[in-house]
């Protein structure tokens, strides 16, 4: 796909959230069964099925995945497309390109030995190895407007309020 192509997909989209902007407000969702004989969760993915259990630092198997995992999955796939969103509409050729996502976990924290260890991820980095001709500023606003654009980077970096209820079921 290129700019031209990217911009007459996206246009009449635009005009509409700009005329409605209700429109443009969409609520994602994500469902799990907890599983009945062993200590996972199994999260209907719009594809597949996925398993999420412990991970082998807290006593799991290895065998199911990670949510840890699996978010920084989320952050690499979303930055990996928003990053070729972007350099398509700057026409900023890429001849290829690679995302990794790193985070730092104290396992203590989420096991409960040591009251001061954080739960979840205390650091993450994002990597983006693209191979390209662009002038480095072309690049510095490629990583610039993929930061700003990039849904899961900023739901991660702006910590957006999260309510948390049980109920019967």
């Amino acid at each position: 796909m290129d700019a031209t192509s990217l911009r007459a997909m996206q246009a009449p989209i635009k005009e509409r959230y700009k005329g409605d902007p209700g429109a443009a407000m969409i609520t994602l969702k994500a469902k799990g069964a907890i599983d009945d004989s062993n200590i996972a969760c199994k999260v209907e993915t719009g594809r597949a099925l996925a398993v999420a259990g412990l991970h082998p630092a807290t006593g799991g198997s290895g065998l199911e995945l990670c949510s840890g995992d699996m978010l920084l999955e989320a952050l690499v796939a979303c930055a990996g497309v928003t990053l070729k969103a972007v350099s398509t509409a700057l026409d900023i050729p890429l001849k290829s390109g690679h995302v990794s996502a790193e985070g730092d976990l104290d396992f203590r924290g989420t096991l409960g030995v040591a009251k001061d260890a954080p739960v979840g991820f205390a650091q993450i980095r994002l990597t983006f190895d693209v191979e390209t001709d662009a002038p480095q500023e072309k690049l510095d606003q490629l990583l610039k407007l993929t930061e700003r654009y990039c849904v899961v980077y900023q739901t991660i970096k702006a910590g957006p309020p999260v309510e948390i209820r049980m109920q019967r079921a």
